[in-house]
């Protein structure tokens, strides 16, 4: 057999499973995995002594465009993706405009065409405006389905009350995503000051953790009411983590996500990061991050996010709280959760279920997630060994920045395939901008 690409004597990470075989990839797809030894291919990578991942899917990337590309847009953000191990993303609809019509999806998509370094999908935002157009935008090509922002919002997005969520979560079939802070303890609580001028650690005392609870117990509640299956984003506290256990042993068919820089940063870092760590919901204390860990060894948690979502350092050296929140993460989050994987914190088949293969089953995509034939052939190679610095000049996000910048990690990216054409080699970046918009399983 004659393939187009042959990764050789790699170990493979398959569901529960790791072995160490060989990856045949023809067109696109994964032809074989096993012994090819006596095939024949147009390129092969000798991957021994390396880890071979499916590629990485992002479901929560905010890259800006169209309307705020001083900050970041699709193609710099997806080359951050690319370099970051993540083949697939899904970005968010708070753009200017905001995505919550058609035609601003089909522009969302029609910006993408030929400027994307990943495959690509984009949420459109629930709002009181369109609730009754949810049933049919949920289902447009090139859109995993309907965001809601319960609070840290403004504008059409924000839907806050209990009478339009219910509408929200009746009018759509396929699972929401939701911030989850309740804005009316966000805005009671806005109104508080603090002796002195502000200081950035005060975020996490104005957006506190009964803000996300309060949020998270209303939508879970309305979740049950309707029958709705919803995914809370970016958990943050260990307040929500009861709740979304019992939601799951009731078989309310509720997934939800952490980040790396929730489960990695506590607050001490306001006192030496400043406003490059504040974000929403916040970071927060270290009982708070320890009882997302908990949770994250308890199997609760069901995927890896980054919510990257950048700003440039002008807007973040702005004083507290007129500084901007929202941080750089999807080129990052890979490396940090590899180096919780050196670490023995974090089974390398739990990392791969929780950010290929279980965005992949959650949102019904297409031939991803999974190193099996007929998948397409997004892959990422690994040396878990390799120890290096995250340093300004390796990212990519038009932002320029990262607050992991200087971190010392242990698990380097050292190539990546995006329908079988390399991307990534021996960590730069080689390939062109051939992103495709994402397909979901018809049906669902």
């Amino acid at each position: 057999m004659h393939l187009d690409l042959r990764i050789m004597g790699g170990t493979i990470v398959i569901g529960s499973k790791s072995l160490q075989a060989d990856i045949g990839v023809l067109e696109g797809k994964i032809w074989q995995v096993g012994d090819l030894r006596e095939a024949t291919s147009e390129v092969t990578l000798d991957a021994t002594h390396l880890h071979v991942l499916p590629g990485g899917i992002d479901t929560q990337v905010h890259f800006r465009e169209p309307g705020l590309t001083h900050k970041e847009d699709l193609e710099s953000g997806t080359r951050a993706a690319i370099m970051g191990g993540i083949t697939t993303i899904f970005e968010m609809p708070n753009t200017d405009p905001t995505t919550t019509s058609e035609e601003a999806l089909n522009e969302k998509l029609d910006l993408a065409y030929g400027r994307t370094w990943t495959d690509h999908a984009f949420f459109v935002g629930a709002s009181k405006e369109n609730v009754d157009e949810l049933g049919h935008l949920e289902n447009l090509p090139g859109t995993p389905g309907i965001k809601i922002f319960m609070g840290s919002s403004t504008g059409p997005l924000l839907v806050d009350d209990d009478e339009h969520l219910r509408r929200v979560l009746m009018s759509c079939r396929r699972r929401s995503p939701v911030h989850a802070e309740d804005e009316a303890r966000l805005r009671e609580r806005k109104a508080m000051r603090s002796p002195g001028e502000p200081h950035v650690r005060e975020h996490p005392i104005r957006r506190d953790a009964e803000a996300a609870r309060l949020a998270t117990e209303r939508i879970l509640r309305l979740s049950a009411e309707t029958g709705h299956p919803i995914h809370v984003l970016h958990v943050s506290t260990r307040d929500e983590l009861p709740l979304l256990a019992d939601a799951k042993r009731k078989g309310l068919n509720t997934t939800c996500e952490v980040t790396p820089q929730h489960l990695t940063l506590n607050a001490d870092a306001y006192e030496t990061l400043g406003t490059k760590v504040q974000m929403n919901p916040p970071i927060r204390s270290e009982v708070h991050r320890q009882g997302l860990w908990q949770a994250v060894k308890a199997g609760l948690f069901d995927v890896f996010g980054s919510d990257h979502a950048p700003h440039t350092t002008y807007e973040k050296s702005q004083p507290y709280p007129d500084s901007p929140s929202g941080i750089p993460g999807v080129q990052t989050m890979l490396p940090i959760l590899l180096d919780w994987v050196h670490k023995g914190e974090l089974p390398l088949n739990q990392l791969v279920r929780m950010l290929c293969e279980n965005p992949a089953q959650i949102y019904n995509v297409h031939g991803k997630g999974r190193i099996e034939p007929g998948f397409d052939a997004d892959l990422t190679v690994v040396d878990l060994d390799k120890e290096w610095i995250i340093e300004n000049e390796w990212l990519q996000s038009h932002c320029g920045w990262s607050p992991f910048e200087g971190m010392n990690i242990h698990g380097r990216i050292e190539h990546v395939f995006l329908s079988g054409h390399h991307m990534v080699a021996d960590g730069a970046l080689i390939g062109r901008m051939i992103g495709r918009p994402v397909r979901f399983v018809e049906g669902h």
